[in-house]
């Protein structure tokens, strides 16, 4: 933030070839003067340079304190080749009327026709709210002058139904990807005709949706392009939608956080034939230590590179045990605020082969933080040469501050985590070599070889 009256114009010795810019923060009224300037530079016929907001601009990302209608309006008339707009707003109280999107405000977005994506999401970071001013009818009005859209993300709109979502899968012949957080009303009647569109969908995310049920995600199924599948509390699911999705021919990245599944809808997803390579089932209280060999006991063993395990109550160290067994070639393996999860669970992995590998050799990323049966006997099977390509490790930092302290000095390349924070992070449309990892990003164990260094440990954690 800067307190120059000028502030608009700090952005002047901005490269005009600027086309993306990503604002993590900035305040409306910071906001509004760049805008104020672009606008009146556009009228003016001698400006000696445009400002950072010139109409080059094609793509936005900004957070705000609120998404008005005055900053559609303003960001429409400024950037007329804008072709994606990406805002979000997380308020600390309830918006009013004039600070606030509505209808009218939907009205404005893309004048010049050029919109390719679009994104409003309102986060319930501080408050619980919406946008409550918005209804169907805003939808219908923005649907019916954005029908090249390609990708819409839209969160906290409480207010609009069935027939608003709808309006937008009719509307957009070209959308593949589509985003839905907090549809309080979003209901299987979204996808009931969604085999008479053309619609070729390849990335869906429908979090706290908690009105879809298991028939919304079969009619759903019948897009066979999907490759990314975000349902996570969307707690009416069950096995049922797992059964009609396993046999999608494209489907990579499926999170089911928080459904209503059973061992079942593993058993689906083991049999099938979909090609997943990440599956997150964290919060699903009802699986069991049985769901690990069914879901390894089809094609998914030769694909899968991404588990996440976490907070299950029925999953224990025998579970973690059977996959090792199972030789699955897993990248990263989440298994956080696990009670039953303990130092047997460690020893497996550890000692797990992969085909043509060493001890543990596939793990890249291990998140044991809150699991409630690890000791400090765990830290000491990280120690070299076990798990040599182990690049993030998460564990309860009080569990033994001095070995973990060693274990960082004695492993360099070891990202250690002990708050509780998330290892890694994830984008919801990220194509499919999500994975993939660069040619020159030698991992420890290479990195040891190169070096001529051997595969040991020579200093015991222990003692230190």
């Amino acid at each position: 933030m800067f307190d120059d009256p000028n502030f608009s114009h700090v952005w002047a010795s901005a490269s005009e070839a600027l086309t993306s810019l990503e604002i993590g923060y900035i305040p409306m009224t910071m906001l509004l003067e760049l805008l104020t300037v672009a606008m009146e530079s556009q009228r003016c016929m001698h400006h000696v340079k445009e400002p950072v907001f010139f109409p080059s601009l094609q793509k936005l990302c900004l957070t705000v304190d609120f998404i008005t209608d005055h900053l559609i309006g303003s960001l429409s008339t400024a950037l007329p080749s804008l072709t994606h707009l990406d805002l979000q707003d997380a308020p600390i109280i309830e918006p009013t009327t004039s600070s606030d999107l509505t209808n009218a405000g939907l009205q404005q977005i893309n004048p010049n026709g050029k919109l390719k994506h679009i994104s409003l999401m309102r986060s319930q970071e501080f408050l619980f709210t919406s946008f409550r001013r918005v209804n169907d009818l805003g939808i219908l009005l923005m649907a019916e002058k954005c029908s090249s859209l390609e990708s819409v993300c839209l969160g906290g709109f409480s207010r609009v139904t069935d027939t608003g979502f709808r309006a937008i899968i009719h509307s957009c012949s070209g959308l593949h990807k589509l985003r839905v957080s907090h549809g309080s009303q979003f209901t299987d009647l979204v996808f009931h005709d969604i085999i008479a569109t053309s619609l070729c969908l390849t990335h869906v995310s429908l979090r706290w949706c908690n009105l879809l049920t298991d028939v919304g995600i079969e009619r759903l199924s019948f897009n066979k392009d999907l490759n990314v599948l975000d349902l996570r509390d969307c707690r009416s699911l069950g096995d049922e939608a797992v059964r009609s999705l396993s046999c999608l021919p494209k489907l990579q990245i499926l999170f089911l956080d928080g459904s209503d599944i059973s061992d079942q809808a593993l058993k689906y997803l083991g049999l099938g034939t979909c090609p997943l390579a990440s599956l997150s089932l964290r919060g699903c209280r009802k699986l069991t230590n049985d769901c690990i060999p069914l879901l390894f006991a089809g094609s998914v063993k030769q694909s899968l590179q991404v588990l996440d395990l976490s907070r299950i109550p029925g999953i224990t160290d025998d579970g973690i045990m059977l996959l090792a067994r199972s030789r699955t070639p897993i990248i990263e393996l989440r298994m956080r605020e696990n009670p039953k999860i303990g130092d047997a669970a460690v020893m497996a992995l550890a000692s797990m082969l992969v085909d043509g590998g060493t001890h543990g050799s596939s793990l890249q990323l291990l998140d044991l933080y809150d699991c409630g049966a690890i000791t400090p006997l765990a830290i000491r099977w990280f120690k070299k040469p076990y798990f040599p390509r182990l690049r993030w490790l998460g564990v309860t930092g009080s569990l033994n501050r001095v070995m973990v302290d060693a274990l960082v000095r004695s492993r360099p390349f070891l990202h250690m985590a002990c708050r509780g924070e998330e290892l890694g992070t994830f984008n919801w449309d990220r194509s499919s070599d999500w994975y993939r990892h660069d040619d020159d990003d030698l991992d420890e164990l290479e990195q040891w070889i190169l070096n001529g260094e051997p595969v040991s440990d020579t200093e015991t954690i222990t003692e230190e």
